[in-house]
C-alpha cells in the first residue's frame, strides 16, 4: 500500500507539473501573441492607411504631342515623370518580366514572401551587413509610397506590417497596376509608361518583349543601370532567363529575344520638333504656370503635322550644308494651314542638336549658327530678320485695294529720294533700268525702284504699313522708324508673321492668327480648351485675288528669274515671292496655295553678309523640296481669277 500511495503521489506531482509547463507555454503564447499585436498596433498606428493609394494625388506629366495625339513631342514635368495607364494597357510580357526578377512568389504569398526574408537573412549574416532585403513587390510598393529606403528594423516591421494589410484588402491586380505605375525607372521617369516613353520614345503598349524586359532590368538600380548601358543588357538577359525559368517564356523564346537589338533613346533625343514644341511650352507656361503643368497631367494636342514636321527638319539641315559654300550656316521654315492659322512644320534652325555644324557656338557672340535660337519666332531682344523684298506684295496689294490695277505703269528709271543724311538712290537687283513697266511685271521680276515709287506715290507708306499690320506684322511698332525703304525689307519681321501674312492672300483676305494648339485635356479626358477661332476678313477679296494672279504669273516672272527655275511647279499654281535683303545678309522665299503657306529664310545669326546671291538661290530650292512633298498631301486647288479694276 505504501508503495501505491507513493507511485500515486508521483504521478500526481508529474501531472501538475506537466499542466504547469502547459499553462506556462500557454501563457508564454498569450504573451506572444500580446507582444505581437501590440507591436502591429503600435507600429501600425501612425502607418497611412491602404487607402491612399487610392486617395492620394499623384502628380503626373504634361505631354505635349502632334496634332493626332499620337507622336509624343515632349513631356513638362518636376522632379518626377508619372503618366498613369490601366492594367489592362500593360503588355502581359512586362508583367511577367517584373514578377519572374522582383517577386516570383506573388500570386502565392500574403504580401510578405517567408522564404525570401529568410534567404535574405542568410545572405546579410553572411556578408554582415543588411544588404539584402528578400522584398515582394507590395513590399516595394509600400517603401517606395510611403516609408524612407532606410534599412533599419524599425523601418522593415513596419513595411511588413503595411505590406500584409495591403494584401489582405485588395487584389493582386490592383497591387500590380500601383507597383507598375510608381516604381522609379531612372531619367526622373516613375511607372512604366514615363519609363517607356523615357527609354523608348514609344507608348508602354507597343513594346517588345526584349523592351520589356529592358524595364523590368531597370527596376534592381536605375540610376546605375540608365547610365551603364552593358550592364543593363545584361541584366536584361537576367530577366529573360528568370522568366523562362518561371514557366513565362519558353527557352527558345527567351534566347530569341536576347538577340534582338534593343535601342534606348538618348536623353537630349527626348523632344520632338525642338524649336515648336518649347514655343508651345512657353506659351503653356504663360497661360498655367510652371508647377501646374509639372503636376496636373494635361494632354496637349498640337496642331504640328508630324510627316510634314520630318520632312521639314530633313530639308533644312541639308540645304544648310548645301549653302555654307555662300558663306551661309543657317537656316528655318514654317509651313501654316492658311485656312486655319495652324502652324503644320515649324524648324526654328538646321540643327537643334547642332550634330552636323561645328560651327556651333555656346557663347553667342560672332556666332555663324546658334542651333538652340528659333529664327522663326525671335525674341524680345531679337525679334526678326530683314525681309527684303517679300515685304513688296504688301504694298503692291495696298495699291489694289486703292483700285490700282496690274495694268498700271511706273517709271523704272534712275530715281533718287531726298535722306536726312543725303539723297537714296535705290537699284535693282541686275543694274538694269526697263523704262515703263506693269505693275504686273515689276512685282513679278522683283523690280526696287518701281517698288518704292508704288509705295510713295500709289499706295502710300502710312497704309501699306497697316496694311502689314492687318495682316499679321506685328514688328512694325513705330512707323517713324522706317523710311521707304521698308518697300525693300528696311524693317525686321519674323519668319512666322510672314509666312501667316501670306497665309492671308490663300485665304483671298481672310486672316486667322497663327496657332499651335488645337486641344487640352486634362488628366481625366476632360476638354478643358480647344481652339475655335474664326477668319476675320481684313483685305479686299479682288484686290487679294489680282496678287494670288500676279505672284504665280510664272510667264511675268521669267525674264528675271528663268523660265523653270525653283519657283515654278508644272503642275500646281503657286504663288511665291523672294526677298533678299541689303547686303545679302538674309535670303527669303515664301509661296502659298489655297491649302499651305511656307515660308524659308536662309542666312547667319551673326548677320554676317553672305557671298552676294540672292533668296532665289539659298532659300529657294529649300522652299521648292518641301513644298513638293507638302503638296502631295493637298488636294489640287487654283487660285480665282481676280476682276481686274479699272486704273485711275
Amino acid at each position: 500500500m505504501p508503495e501505491r500511495k507513493y507511485h500515486r503521489q508521483t504521478y500526481q506531482k508529474r501531472g501538475r507539473k506537466i499542466v504547469f509547463i502547459l499553462k506556462l507555454f500557454f501563457f508564454c503564447f498569450l504573451f506572444f501573441v500580446f507582444c505581437s499585436l501590440s507591436l502591429f498596433i503600435y507600429y501600425a498606428k501612425d502607418l497611412p492607411r491602404p487607402e491612399k493609394f487610392i486617395e492620394r494625388e499623384l502628380f503626373e506629366s504634361t505631354r505635349i504631342y502632334d496634332r493626332t495625339g499620337e507622336v509624343l513631342l515632349y513631356e513638362i514635368y518636376g522632379e518626377e515623370k508619372r503618366a498613369w495607364v490601366s492594367l489592362e494597357t500593360i503588355p502581359e510580357c512586362l508583367k511577367q518580366a517584373v514578377i519572374a526578377t522582383e517577386d516570383a512568389n506573388f500570386y502565392q504569398h500574403s504580401g510578405i514572401d517567408l522564404k525570401g526574408i529568410v534567404n535574405a537573412a542568410l545572405a546579410n549574416l553572411k556578408i554582415m551587413k543588411p544588404s539584402y532585403g528578400g522584398s515582394t513587390i507590395p513590399q516595394q510598393l509600400i517603401r517606395s509610397t510611403f516609408l524612407t529606403l532606410e534599412k533599419t528594423a524599425e523601418r522593415k516591421t513596419r513595411e511588413i506590417i503595411l505590406s500584409l494589410e495591403l494584401d489582405r484588402r485588395y487584389s493582386k491586380e490592383q497591387i500590380l497596376e500601383w507597383y507598375l505605375n510608381q516604381i522609379p525607372f531612372g531619367r526622373n521617369a516613375y511607372g512604366v509608361e514615363a519609363a517607356s516613353q523615357a527609354y523608348f520614345d514609344k507608348p508602354v503598349s507597343e513594346i517588345s518583349l526584349a523592351e520589356a524586359a529592358t524595364l523590368a532590368a531597370l527596376i534592381k538600380a536605375p540610376s546605375f543601370y540608365m547610365t551603364n548601358l552593358e550592364e543593363l543588357l545584361t541584366r536584361k538577359d537576367y530577366v529573360l532567363s528568370r522568366m523562362a525559368d518561371e514557366g513565362y517564356l519558353a527557352q527558345e523564346g527567351a534566347e530569341e529575344a536576347k538577340k534582338e537589338e534593343v535601342v534606348v533613346v538618348e536623353i537630349l533625343r527626348s523632344i520632338k520638333a525642338p524649336h515648336f514644341t518649347l514655343w508651345v511650352q512657353g506659351q503653356l507656361e504663360e497661360k498655367y504656370g510652371r508647377g501646374f503643368l509639372e503636376q496636373k497631367g494635361l494632354k496637349i494636342f498640337t496642331s504640328l503635322d508630324w510627316e510634314l514636321q520630318e520632312i521639314a527638319e530633313e530639308v533644312v539641315k541639308e540645304g544648310a550644308e548645301n549653302n555654307k559654300s555662300s558663306n551661309v550656316h543657317n537656316a528655318a521654315l514654317v509651313a501654316i494651314d492658311p485656312k486655319t492659322g495652324e502652324v503644320l512644320a515649324m524648324v526654328g534652325s538646321a540643327d537643334y542638336f547642332g550634330e552636323s555644324f561645328p560651327e556651333n557656338c555656346l557663347s553667342g557672340i560672332d556666332c555663324k549658327f546658334d542651333p538652340k535660337f528659333n529664327v522663326a519666332v525671335g525674341t524680345e531682344t531679337s525679334p526678326g530678320r530683314q525681309p527684303g523684298s517679300s515685304f513688296k506684295p504688301f504694298v503692291y496689294v495696298t495699291a489694289f485695294q486703292k483700285g490700282y490695277s496690274d495694268k498700271a505703269i511706273v517709271d523704272d528709271s534712275p530715281t533718287c529720294w531726298p535722306q536726312t543724311s543725303g539723297s537714296w538712290c535705290p537699284q535693282n537687283y541686275d543694274g538694269l533700268f526697263r523704262g515703263p513697266v506693269t505693275l504686273r511685271s515689276a512685282l513679278a521680276q522683283s523690280l526696287n525702284i518701281p517698288a518704292v515709287k508704288v509705295l510713295d506715290s500709289l499706295a502710300g507708306f502710312l497704309d501699306s504699313i497697316e496694311t502689314a499690320r492687318a495682316i499679321g506684322i506685328t514688328t512694325l511698332t513705330d512707323p517713324q522708324k522706317y523710311g521707304l525703304s521698308i518697300v525693300l525689307g528696311g524693317a525686321e519681321v519674323k519668319l512666322l508673321d510672314m509666312t501667316s501674312a501670306y497665309g492671308v492672300f490663300a485665304t483671298e483676305g481672310l486672316r486667322v492668327p497663327p496657332s499651335a494648339i488645337l486641344k487640352i485635356e486634362d488628366s481625366k479626358g476632360n476638354t478643358i480648351f480647344e481652339n475655335n477661332k474664326t477668319p476675320e476678313r481684313v483685305l479686299e477679296r479682288d484686290a487679294v485675288r489680282l496678287i494670288n494672279d500676279v505672284l504665280s504669273d510664272n510667264e511675268a516672272r521669267a525674264p528675271m528669274f528663268g523660265w523653270r527655275s525653283n519657283l515654278y511647279f508644272e503642275d500646281y499654281q503657286v504663288a511665291v515671292k523672294t526677298g533678299t535683303s541689303d547686303n545679302y545678309r538674309d535670303a527669303w522665299t515664301i509661296g502659298y496655295t489655297p491649302s499651305i503657306a511656307v515660308g524659308v529664310w536662309a542666312g547667319n545669326n551673326d548677320n554676317s553678309p553672305t557671298v552676294k546671291r540672292p533668296g532665289v538661290m539659298l532659300a529657294a530650292p529649300m522652299w521648292r523640296e518641301f513644298l513638293g512633298k507638302a503638296l502631295l498631301r493637298f488636294p489640287k486647288e487654283n487660285f480665282s481669277r481676280p476682276e481686274i479694276p479699272i486704273t485711275p
